[in-house]
């Protein structure tokens, strides 16, 4: 069983920087593509970036520019750097992993979510 541990989240001023990461845990996994969501309160669960084990990366339009999506394919975890941060950024922000274990060629998996608050 593979599990994602979120770290990083925080209360920050707009216009600051923060940093998330997100690491993946117990059965041997490797990733497909690993990435980060968000969701407001009231909204949807929203896609942030995404990467691949290859290194491809994809942002949503509200982030790209901000935001940058880094990955470590031998140890497994995903950091998101955060800057110019918005109010809009607040969210609950959870990591996802897409990969494979020994006994399964695929699964998804999230993690628990760590909470952003952009405010004054």
């Amino acid at each position: 069983q593979v599990q994602l541990v979120e770290s990083g989240g925080d209360l920050v001023q707009p216009g600051g920087s923060l940093r998330l990461s997100c690491a993946a845990s117990g059965s041997t996994f490797m990733f497909y593509n690993m990435g980060w969501f968000r969701q407001a309160p009231g909204k949807q669960r929203e896609l942030v970036a995404t990467i691949t084990s290859g290194g491809i990366t994809n942002y949503a339009a509200s982030v790209k520019g901000r935001f940058t999506i880094s990955a470590d394919n031998a140890k497994n975890t995903v950091d998101l750097q955060m800057s110019s941060l918005k109010p809009e950024d607040t969210a609950v922000y959870y990591c996802n992993a897409e990969g494979r274990t020994v006994v399964e060629l695929y699964i998804e998996v999230w993690g628990q979510g760590t909470l952003v608050n952009v405010s004054l």
